[in-house]
């Protein structure tokens, strides 16, 4: 049987390329190599530089192995893509958030932290322009002229607010933003949340075994994608049928139950698949698996289930919380399976406990029915003066 082949433009090295994607295949891998492809790590596929490639002389040699799907060479054209942050600083700009950085390592922030406070306000600096910050309004011109226009979300926004904080401690500024005041007020959202039915039906279309089983965990053990993703082979523990969660949001290690219904599946994966390090591994490079092919296939299979919904990685684990609540667990516990270190976090989900929602008289439903008894009322009367 026929492989498939896809070609796109990447940018990749400062220059234009064109990448060859195919399900993992000795033959194809040994073909495509002798042919002058290179394998990049970081796109994570085979490559032909776009000035050395002739789409003819590629398709005569691999159309009688592989179909070849080529439209997206013919409908795009590469192009550059947007210059990184990094590519905007001076010299000096870039020195100075080298320096930051390692200021917040000091702090001993997480990695998201320190990458993320370290690009806010690196976006800062390319739009300032200028070496000295003289006071709070050169920051709130910032967020009118780029934050607004751009509708950027309110938590980037309260991200900014802080990540400027403490850079205004770094460089000794003579002035510090307080939070409260500064900061727009956080969104109130409630959570979207799945249906058990739903939950079902996802894992059921979900044919991949790999695939299910990230479906299955991630509501299961109402895990995030971050922690799934940093699964370790050593964290499991078979024998208590539990996961061990380390270092999570807010530092904290906590242990999640496996459900007894999925350590088959579970079984029959690593079987299967032999990860070596990580649970959830690439099949090709064995390395950690990218959030982004989470999302990918998650889309596929609430397509296949016919599900509506806006649904995230995070939307199984918010499913996971209100079932919980619904199925009359204790709000403590929740919260520590859950790994929330403070209760009006958890509480959030008692706002969308459907069954509590459901027991509620509706107002409109109880005139009706009221209307409807004096209606046959007046008919008993009437029929009895007659």
């Amino acid at each position: 049987m026929k492989k498939e082949i896809t070609l796109t433009y990447a940018f990749h090295k400062s220059s234009s390329v064109v990448c060859v994607a195919f399900k993992y295949d000795e033959k194809l891998k040994t073909l495509v190599r002798s042919m002058g492809a290179i394998w990049s790590k970081s796109l994570k596929s085979w490559y032909f530089n776009a000035s050395d490639f002739d789409l003819n002389t590629f398709y005569k040699q691999m159309q009688s192995y592989a179909y070849i799907h080529y439209k997206a060479l013919q409908n795009n054209k590469p192009t550059e893509p947007k210059k990184h942050i990094k590519q905007k600083l001076t010299t000096t700009e870039r020195e100075t958030v080298k320096g930051f950085y390692h200021y917040l390592q000091g702090k001993r922030f997480s990695n998201s932290t320190l990458k993320t406070y370290s690009y806010l306000v690196a976006e800062f600096l390319v739009f300032h322009q200028q070496k000295e910050i003289k006071n709070k309004r050169a920051i709130e011109l910032f967020i009118e002229s780029v934050y607004v226009p751009k509708k950027i979300s309110i938590s980037t926004h309260r991200q900014f607010i802080s990540a400027m904080n403490h850079y205004l401690n770094y460089i000794e500024a003579d002035f510090k933003l307080d939070f409260r005041t500064d900061a727009p007020r956080k969104d109130n959202k409630l959570p979207n949340v799945l249906s058990k039915e739903e939950v079902i039906r996802l894992i059921q279309v979900t044919k991949n075994l790999k695939h299910r089983i990230c479906i299955a965990l991630l509501y299961s053990s109402g895990l995030r994608i971050g922690e799934l993703l940093n699964l370790r082979l050593k964290d499991i523990d078979f024998d208590r049928n539990l996961l061990r969660i380390d270092m999570s949001k807010g530092r904290k290690d906590r242990y999640v139950p496996i459900a007894k219904s999925i350590l088959p599946m579970l079984h029959n994966y690593i079987n299967t698949y032999g990860p070596n390090y990580y649970l959830i591994e690439n099949d090709v490079t064995k390395e950690k698996y990218a959030p982004s092919s989470v999302r990918t296939f998650l889309k596929r299979s609430l397509q296949v289930a016919g599900i509506k919904k806006y649904v995230s990685p995070h939307t199984l684990r918010h499913s996971y919380a209100t079932h919980l609540l619904e199925s009359g667990t204790d709000i403590r516990y929740i919260q520590t399976l859950l790994g929330h270190s403070k209760p009006e976090t958890t509480m959030v989900y008692t706002h969308v406990q459907s069954e509590a929602l459901q027991k509620i008289n509706n107002p409109l439903d109880l005139i009706i029915e009221q209307f409807k008894h004096q209606q046959k009322n007046n008919i008993f009367i009437a029929d009895k003066d007659d």
